[in-house]
């Protein structure tokens, strides 16, 4: 048999079917709820844990640097001492004070040096420590985040397995409802719905009001939505509106007190009573 096209079904047939997609819909809606925020969660650590790696490995690049500082420096004292035992060996030889000058000089410039460069190694050695105690702390909390991952991860994955065979029947479901429906008419639904707080694009008329802003219907409207003549919207959230009875929905009529009669019997007796006397 072929399939009906979606533009030749009736307003009727195309609200009904909009509703059992909302009602789809609103129940995967639901399976997701029982996930809560634990995706969120889960992500949120993840980031976190990419933050901290990249800060652990900016810490470890840091002391790898410092370190190379100090090998460099000790190259240039080693360098420096060899230039001083020289110079020293060549004030054995000067000929005039002039040279001897030159050499003392010299000699004090790289003892400098070598001061300077001691002091840049110990600057160095108290930076990497430092560095250090801020690698050792990320790592820290890079393992507590690790643990906590899991432990959310490990929660999320026992949810979606309970879920998870529902929620794809589900999924097959409402796909083939929405092959029923309309583009133009499903679009317009999809974009309701997103906007809705609640994720309700259709509603049925409860209490004379719509059932997704609560805000009053005018009897002619509400006359409109049950002879299922076009498709109408609640003037108020935008809300598509349907006729509670065609959306399979029961709507109890509320009880009205009835107010008890007066007993005009016992008054009358009263009243002949009177006149006899």
């Amino acid at each position: 048999m072929a399939k009906k096209d979606p533009t030749d079904l009736s307003v009727e047939e195309k609200l009904k079917t909009l509703y059992q997609l909302q009602t789809t819909l609103s129940s995967i809606d639901e399976k997701r709820a029982l996930r809560g925020e634990l995706p969120l969660e889960v992500q949120d650590l993840e980031d976190e844990i990419e933050g901290l790696t990249t800060r652990v490995e900016k810490i470890e690049s840091e002391i790898s640097d410092f370190k190379a500082a100090i090998t460099q420096k000790n190259g240039e004292i080693a360098n420096a001492e060899a230039s001083v035992e020289r110079y020293k060996t060549q004030l054995n030889d000067v000929k005039n004070n002039r040279e001897y000058d030159t050499l003392s000089k010299e000699i004090e410039f790289q003892e400098l040096e070598i001061q300077l460069c001691q002091k840049k190694i110990r600057e160095a050695n108290v930076r990497i420590e430092e560095r250090k105690a801020d690698l050792a702390q990320a790592q820290e909390i890079i393992a507590d985040r690790r643990q906590a991952l899991d432990e959310k991860k490990n929660e999320l994955d026992e949810i979606m397995d309970e879920t998870r065979a529902e929620e794809d029947r589900l999924k097959d479901k409402a796909r083939e409802l929405e092959q029923k429906i309309e583009s133009r008419l499903l679009t317009s639904f999809k974009r309701i719905r997103k906007n809705a707080r609640n994720g309700l694009g259709i509603v049925y008329v409860q209490r004379d009001a719509c059932g997704g802003c609560f805000n009053k219907i005018p009897p002619q409207r509400q006359l409109d939505i049950k002879m299922h003549k076009k498709i109408i919207v609640c003037e108020y959230c935008g809300r598509i509106l349907i006729d509670p009875e065609l959306a399979g929905v029961k709507i109890d009529k509320p009880v009205t007190d009835e107010k008890p009669k007066r007993k005009r019997a016992i008054r009358k007796k009263k009243d002949e009573d009177a006149a006899e006397d």
